[in-house]
């Protein structure tokens, strides 16, 4: 019963570090200039390793993308939970509450998200992009059908795309410059309302 624990622990340990490694070569090189044999060399991994967690360079990419979109989620999860749990219930202010904490993580995690934002990337990843903002769309629709509020998806679809866009900019800032901007983008996209009927 030891060994698999210790080769699963292992085997997280050289993921981890796979990835870790990858985000600094995307980060220096670009994507379409970074080869898998810097990304194990930065590992400190072997090339068998590397094929061993990931099938190449692209799904090293995704994987840095969907884990940074999981700690997204959380965050923004996280940020709404706290708010209900302090007495907020409405379904605007908790998406912008949602949005400011999107933000937040796109800031903490600059470095990174800079690579998903610089058009450096696999083939349909672009794609990718446009099928997690309609997801999120998606959620903060649900939000607003849970609290049985009128749904308003072309609001909802300009405050997600908004957020997109405030994305690529607060990460080219520095933190204190790039959360005075999110605050303003929150401010005033808290004050849109929805069409009435």
């Amino acid at each position: 019963m030891e060994k698999p624990v210790r080769a699963s622990a292992r085997g997280a340990a050289t993921r981890s570090a796979l990835l870790e490694a990858a985000s600094y070569v995307f980060r220096t090189s670009g994507f379409d200039k970074a080869g898998v044999s810097e990304v194990v060399a930065q590992a400190g991994a072997s090339v068998g390793s590397l094929y061993h967690h990931f099938t190449g360079k692209a799904d090293l990419y995704l994987a840095l993308y969907q884990e940074f979109q999981q700690r997204q989620q959380e965050r923004t999860h996280q940020a709404v939970v706290d708010a209900r749990a302090e007495g907020e219930n409405d379904p605007r202010k908790l998406m912008t509450i949602a949005a400011r904490a999107y933000l937040e993580g796109c800031i903490e995690e600059r470095e990174l998200t800079r690579i998903f934002y610089s058009g450096d990337s696999p083939p349909g990843f672009e794609a990718l992009m446009r099928q997690q903002l309609r997801e999120w769309t998606g959620r903060n629709a649900a939000l607003f059908r849970k609290a049985d509020e009128p749904v308003d998806e072309a609001l909802l679809m300009i405050v997600t795309g908004s957020i997109s866009l405030a994305a690529t900019e607060v990460i080219e800032r520095d933190p204190d410059e790039a959360r005075k901007l999110a605050d303003a983008v929150v401010e005033r996209l808290s004050s849109l309302t929805p069409r009435k009927e």
